[in-house]
Order: structure tokens, then C-alpha cells, then sequence
């Protein structure tokens, strides 16, 4: 760290002395240059009133020097030049070093006519007398003769006149010589933006990126200061020859932060600071827009005070990221504090306080040229960081390699034994807990089939009670039919009888009608086809309970079949129509559905257990009343079957709905319900793939709505 300071000292020093010098060799040049003498007066025309012709009646003010400063201002200044010449040419050229003048006029009286030289900074390059962007005019004054001459100057920039008169030769070559140290600045520039872009494009960093763009933002900006933006990039377009200057430098502010923030890790080391170059990123949009509006002298001032302040606050970003430990800010202050001292240097020669020479007028130039070398190595140096980060990140990660598998080699066989050892005793936890599982599911098993033959037991009544109403139905009829079978028979033998005597056919057709009208044959044949029906219906009845309910116990329920739901809901509501009791509507609303995929015994059981539900909820509800409604209804899509099953009872609140599922819960009293229905309806229902929901309200009642896939997929 010391060798760090003691560097940026050095450096700090060595511009000291070469400002002091530059400044004190451009000041002590005498008035008389080459035999030619001439002083300076002026006067400030506030609103551009005065012409060539009424201004020469009014006092002007002496200057000393040659380089009238009057900062940013709106007015016109006129200068008073009284010259005399003892040099032995009569071709002199008069020159204002300043590329981004706005206006000038120069007059000098030849005879008795007042000529006029104009100079404005739109003026095409191609039609003036001097391709150059710095005001030139001729002056024609004999040897050993004096002349007063008029300048008429105003400027939307700083107005800074520093001003020389020399023979056309040596004026021509100091302007030639400085287009060509502007190309060498220039040349750095590019090749440093050609370098570091070939860098970001191998390395991919995102400091690079910010670097590239601000080092063409730095070289525009010194291109639009000393008028060669105007001179070769922009040389026709008014616009931005007035405007451009203000806004690029705004711009090398804007560019400067982004780059200043991702190098030096602002964010990261202190939040004032970032928070602060922030907002002066957003002073100079401001300023932009200002400028835009028109309010040009009040831009530039915002933007002179915007450029100090930000060139302090990245100064101390820099002292800060380095004082945090950050090694390559030191890079950054080093190169930073050569181009603050150009940036200071330049303002106080705008504000008049340090006078114009070559190093003060070129401050920026040099500050900005050593700067961007200067950060090329500190992005540099930060690769190299990055690498040493790198190789020491290698190192250590490979001693810690070396050392984890230096204790996995021990521990393997720590390890191995201790393997060995739960091996032993995780064979003996898993038999027994097969064992386990065994019993857990024969028991299970039993308590599904218990409640399922506590459902038929419940249902049994009911099932013999609907079986012995038709049979007796049978039974009843049976010894009517026989006494009408007999009695037919007696029918058969007496007609017989009848048509084997002698009687003639007229006798025994007499005799047969009053046989048949006294036995009333009509009604015997009617009372036969009634009692028959009766036997019928009895015995269609009889079945369609059997079938019933053996499509409702399914023997083959552990083997996958295709099933239709509609005749597994029909099958159960036989099952169940004695406790409807004729008290209970049930109401189907069925559609063809598709055959699924099931084990349709254990899906019957699940109807059995929800409607079964559903019957004691409504008469719980509605007791004797006969207002009790059983909704079932069917629909099908590609891939499920939707089952909703709702009734009108009692409904339930939140906390039982939220338990109905669980095993053993149970809302029934004792000896009524095992609590086990809903727990092995739930379980069927996810075998299946299925999804069941429930939507109840307290005292409205209850809907389950059951989703079965159509193709059965094993878990």
C-alpha cells in the first residue's frame, strides 16, 4: 500500500511542476512579438444593439493581455484591437484559438470603406478561406504603421478569446500543429478503444463494455471542445455543430458512472455513494433536456458544476473501494486524479481565473489521454487479480481435495465395519417389519371385509323382506291357479262327454253354452291369465334382487374388469330400497357411460357406504316426513367418469367434513356405524386413480361428487 501512495505522489507531483512551468512560460511573454505590438479594449453590448458604425462612439474597457475570458454569457462583446506594426511583412492573420466559437466579425477600415470579415461555426468548411475550425483573418497593415481594428464575438459556450497575430506562415503551422497533436490523442484513443473491445470480446467482462463505450464517449467529447467534431464528423450540420458540444460532454458524465460503479463495486461498498452517483447521472439527463429547451447558458453552468461534483464523488469512490481492500482501485485514482486536475484546470480557465495557454486550453486533453491508459492497466491488473484469485482458488480447492480424501480413506473403513454392522441389523428390522406389513394387511383386509359384511348385515332384513314379498306374491296364487286348473279340466271332460252322446248338434251346442255360462268360463279364463301374471311378476321381481345382489358382491372384485357405473349404482339402490322405505324420492339423472376400468365390487361397496349415508342423513332430517330427496346423477369426458351422489339431510359443519374420512370417525351412535365406511370409501377411490369431493351444508345436506379414470394405471 505504501509503494501504492508513494507512486500516486510521484505522479501527483510531476503534473504539479509541469503545470507550473507551462503556466509560467506562457505568461512571461512579452506584448512585443516579433516587432509587433497591439493591446486590447472592450465593451459588453447586453442585448447585440450595436453595429460597426454607432459602437466606435463608446468607451471601451482596456484588457490586459491577450486572452479575454468572460465565462458564459448571453451579450456581444466588442474589442478594440490597436495594433502596430514593426515587423518588415504586411501579411499578418489574425487567430482566436477557440474551435467552438458561435460568431465572429472582424473589421478594419481600408480607405474610406469599413470592410467586413465574417466567421460563424455553420459555415461550411468547403467555402471558407481557411479549412479550419478556429476563427482566421486576414489583416493587411504596412510596416512601421499602426491601425485600430473592431471584433464583434458571442458564443453559446464559454466566450474565451485568446487571441494572436502573427505572419500567415507560423499561424497556418501552429494551427497545423495542433490538428496534429490532436491526432495523437485521437490515435490513443482509438487504440485503446480497438483494445480493450478486442478484450471484452474475449473475456466477456462487463467492465470492458462500460470502458469501451466511455473512452469514444471521452474522445468525442474532447473531438466537440477543440472544434474537430464540427470539423470532420458533423462539418454541414448546424444542429449539432451548436448543439453536440453540451450534449457529449453531459454524456461522458452519464457513461463515466456506469463504468465507475461495475469497476470499483460501488453498490457493494457503500449505498451513499451509489445512491449519489445516481442521482447525478440524472442531473445530467436533466441538463440535456435543459439544454434542448434552449437554455443553453444555464445547461452549461449546471453542467460545470454537475462535472465537479462528479469527479470529486468518483475521486472519493476510488479512496473508498481501496480502503475496503479493492487493490485495483488504486489504478483508478492514480488515472482518475490526472484527468479531475484537467477537468479543474479547464474549468478554471472557462471561469477566468488561470489564463489560456497551450497547457491550460489542452488540460482535458492530456488529463483524459493519461486516464485512459491508466485504466487500460487497471483493467488489466484486475484480469491479473482475477487470475492469482483463480490459481489460489485451484490450490486450495485441490489441498482440500487431497485432504477430504485423505479422511474418506479413513473413514471407509470406519465406515465399512459400521455398515457391516447396521446391514446385520437392518436385515432383522426387515423381517420384521414384513412381518409386520403382513399382519397390518391381513388385518386391514379383515376390517374392510367386517365392513362390508356389517353393510350386508345391515341390508340383510331389508334384502329377505324384499324376496319374500314377490315369493309370497307366488304363493298366494299357486292354490287359486290350481283350483282353476282343476276346474278346467272339469270343463274339458264334460265337453267331452257332450260331444260323444247321441244328441244332435243343435242339442249339444244348447247344452255346451249353459255348461259354460254356468260355470262362468269367461271369468274363469280371466282369473287364470291375472294369477299367472301375478306368478310372473313375483318371480321377475325375485331375480332382479338376485341379480342385484350379485352384481353387488362381485366374487371376482380383486381381478381388474370393465364395469358400467350405472348398473353398479342400480344394483345398489335394489340393495337398499327397503330403507328408502317409500319415504325417500330418488331421483337419477344417468348418461350413457363408458365401461371402466375397476374392481366393481369394491366400487359397489363405496356406493353402498355414501348412499347408505345419504338415507340415515335424510331420515335423521326429515323422520316420518316424506320430503326426503336422493339425487344421483352420471357423466362421462375422454379420460373420467363423474359420479355425484346428493341428498337433502342434516349436512355437516366444517370440522366433521374435515373428519369424515378419517378411520373410526363416526357422527352415528353407538352400534349403528363402525366408523370404517368413508375411511375405505376414500382408500377405493385413490386405488382407482380417483378423486372424491364434498360439498355440504349444515341442516341443507350433502353432495359427493366421485372422479374415476376411465383407464385404470397401477400406482
Amino acid at each position: 500500500m505504501k509503494i501504492l501512495y508513494r507512486n500516486f505522489f510521484c505522479w501527483f507531483t510531476v503534473l504539479q511542476i509541469f503545470q507550473i512551468y507551462s503556466l509560467n512560460a506562457q505568461n512571461v511573454k512579452p506584448l512585443n512579438r516579433g516587432g509587433l505590438e497591439f493591446n486590447l479594449s472592450y465593451f459588453e453590448d447586453v442585448n447585440g444593439e450595436f453595429n460597426s458604425q454607432n459602437i466606435i462612439q463608446k468607451s471601451f474597457k482596456a484588457i490586459p493581455g491577450h486572452t479575454p475570458n468572460h465565462g458564459l454569457t448571453r451579450s456581444v462583446y466588442w474589442y478594440k484591437i490597436n495594433m502596430l506594426n514593426k515587423t518588415n511583412t504586411d501579411k499578418l492573420l489574425f487567430k482566436i484559438h477557440n474551435g467552438t466559437l458561435t460568431n465572429a466579425a472582424f473589421y478594419s477600415l481600408e480607405g474610406k470603406r469599413l470592410s467586413k470579415q465574417y466567421f460563424s461555426d455553420s459555415t461550411p468548411f468547403s467555402i471558407r478561406k481557411y479549412n479550419s475550425q478556429y476563427p482566421l483573418f486576414n489583416i493587411n497593415l504596412p510596416p512601421d504603421s499602426s491601425a485600430a481594428f473592431l471584433l464583434r464575438a458571442s458564443s453559446n459556450n464559454v466566450l474565451d478569446l485568446p487571441i494572436s497575430i502573427e505572419n500567415e506562415t507560423d499561424i497556418l503551422e501552429a494551427v497545423s500543429l495542433d490538428q496534429w497533436y490532436f491526432g495523437i490523442y485521437f490515435g490513443i484513443i482509438l487504440i485503446m478503444f480497438l483494445y480493450n473491445s478486442f478484450i471484452f470480446v474475449t473475456v466477456r467482462d462487463i467492465n470492458y463494455l462500460y470502458y469501451v463505450f466511455y473512452i469514444l464517449i471521452v474522445g468525442l467529447t474532447q473531438a466537440c471542445l477543440k472544434g474537430y467534431a464540427a470539423k470532420f464528423l458533423w462539418p454541414n450540420n448546424e444542429w449539432l455543430i451548436q448543439q453536440a458540444p453540451n450534449i457529449i460532454v453531459a454524456l461522458s458524465g452519464i457513461f463515466a458512472i456506469p463504468f465507475t460503479i461495475s469497476f470499483l463495486h460501488v453498490k457493494r461498498y457503500s449505498k451513499v455513494l451509489f445512491y449519489s452517483l445516481i442521482g447525478i447521472a440524472i442531473v445530467y439527463f436533466i441538463v440535456i433536456a435543459i439544454h434542448l429547451s434552449g437554455y443553453t447558458i444555464l445547461a452549461h453552468q449546471l453542467l460545470q458544476v454537475n462535472a465537479s461534483i462528479v469527479a470529486i464523488i468518483i475521486m472519493v469512490c476510488g479512496f473508498y473501494a481501496y480502503n475496503k481492500g479493492y487493490k485495483p482501485a488504486m489504478f483508478f485514482i492514480v488515472s482518475w486524479s490526472f484527468f479531475l486536475s484537467g477537468v479543474i484546470i479547464y474549468i478554471l480557465k472557462d471561469a477566468g481565473v488561470l489564463p489560456f495557454n497551450n497547457f491550460t486550453g489542452n488540460a482535458i486533453l492530456l488529463g483524459s489521454g493519461i486516464e485512459v491508459a491508466l485504466l487500460s492497466f487497471a483493467l488489466a491488473d484486475k484480469i491479473n487479480i482475477y487470475k492469482k484469485e483463480k490459481e489460489a482458488s485451484n490450490e486450495e480447492t485441490l489441498r482440500v481435495l487431497q485432504e477430504n480424501a485423505r479422511i474418506i480413506r479413513e473413514q471407509n473403513v470406519i465406515l465399512e465395519t459400521k455398515v457391516a454392522e447396521r446391514t446385520t441389523e437392518l436385515n432383522i428390522t426387515n423381517l420384521e417389519l414384513n412381518k409386520t406389513l403382513v399382519d397390518l394387511k391381513e388385518a386391514e383386509a379383515q376390517l374392510v371385509e367386517s365392513e362390508k359384511m356389517a353393510s350386508l348385515g345391515q341390508l340383510t332384513a331389508g334384502i329377505a323382506h324384499e324376496i319374500n314379498n314377490p315369493i309370497n306374491f307366488v304363493t298366494s296364487n299357486v292354490t287359486p291357479l290350481k283350483r282353476d286348473v282343476n276346474m278346467l279340466l272339469d270343463v274339458i271332460t264334460t265337453l267331452e262327454q257332450i260331444g260323444l252322446s247321441e244328441s244332435s248338434k243343435e242339442e249339444k251346442e244348447i247344452e255346451i253354452d249353459n255348461y259354460l255360462e254356468e260355470i262362468d268360463f269367461e271369468y274363469l279364463k280371466e282369473e287364470i291369465d291375472h294369477l299367472i301374471k301375478g306368478i310372473n311378476d313375483g318371480a321377475n321381481r325375485t331375480a332382479e334382487i338376485v341379480k342385484g345382489l350379485r352384481i353387488f358382491s362381485r366374487l371376482d372384485e380383486d381381478d381388474l374388469k370393465l364395469a358400467d357405473m350405472n348398473e353398479g349404482l342400480d344394483s345398489t339402490l335394489i340393495l337398499v330400497n327397503n330403507l328408502l322405505n317409500n319415504k325417500i324420492k330418488v331421483e337419477k339423472n344417468y348418461t350413457t357411460l363408458p365401461l371402466i376400468e375397476c374392481y366393481p365390487g369394491k366400487l359397489n361397496q363405496v356406493f353402498l357406504n355414501i348412499i347408505s349415508n345419504a338415507i340415515y342423513a335424510i331420515n335423521k332430517q326429515h323422520k316420518d316426513n316424506p320430503n326426503g330427496i336422493l339425487r344421483i346423477s352420471t357423466s362421462s369426458t375422454d379420460q373420467i367418469v363423474k359420479i355425484k351422489i346428493e341428498d337433502n339431510g342434516t349436512g355437516m359443519d366444517e370440522n366433521t367434513k374435515k373428519k369424515i374420512f378419517e378411520p373410526f370417525f363416526t357422527t352415528k351412535d353407538v352400534g349403528e356405524g363402525t366408523g370404517l365406511g368413508m375411511s375405505i370409501t376414500y382408500n377405493t377411490i385413490k386405488k382407482h386413480n380417483g378423486h372424491i369431493e364434498t360439498n355440504t351444508t349444515l341442516g341443507v345436506g350433502t353432495e359427493f361428487i366421485i372422479e374415476l379414470a376411465i383407464k385404470h394405471k397401477e400406482k
